[in-house]
């Protein structure tokens, strides 16, 4: 297996997903957010702030590329990043993509439980944001549909349901 890259909306469990089939596989996990963030030195909202979301995908495109070389990995993607250039074709290209899908009230509950800050999400209140959620998703649909693998998702909010997923992940993707 030489690339499994995860795509999906944010607070869809991408990370949580990566990092413990990484464990499972021992394969080494790469989040291309902090990825970003190491490169650049500087916080995704940072970039956002200083040149806005066109440059933010940008420096984004630029640095999939470069994690996407990489041996025997596991990529978890930003919520937008297949949905900028050619970006879901390039993924799809180089490994396994997989499209965790989740309902719009799963991530909604996955964002409220989460502690990173979100630039798509501040200042709106938690009725803006479902709205947002709602809009965001079917806009992003076609874009996440083109992964080869697809994920159903429900609420990870414990150890033993990340565990299942985990399984489910390794038997579609034959690990």
């Amino acid at each position: 297996m030489g690339r499994i890259i995860i795509i999906g909306y944010m607070g869809a469990g991408k990370t949580t997903l990566g990092k413990a089939l990484s464990r499972e596989t021992g394969m080494p996990f790469y989040d291309l957010d902090w990825y970003i963030e190491n490169r650049m030195h500087k916080t995704v909202k940072e970039l956002f702030d200083a040149h806005g979301e066109e440059g933010f995908r940008k420096i984004e495109h630029n640095l999939l590329h470069e994690v996407a070389e990489f041996e025997h990995v596991i990529i978890s993607c930003g919520g937008g990043t297949p949905c900028f250039f050619d970006n879901i074709d390039y993924m799809n290209q180089q490994g396994e993509t997989v499209y965790l899908k989740a309902t719009p009230d799963v991530l909604h509950g996955h964002l409220k439980m989460g502690r990173t800050v979100r630039p798509l999400l501040l200042d709106k209140t938690p009725d803006e944001v479902k709205a947002f959620i709602h809009e965001q998703l079917a806009l992003r649909e076609p874009f996440y549909a083109k992964a080869k693998h697809t994920l159903d998702v429900n609420l990870m909010d414990n150890y033993e349901k990340i565990k299942t997923y985990v399984e489910r992940l390794k038997g579609m993707l034959s690990l």
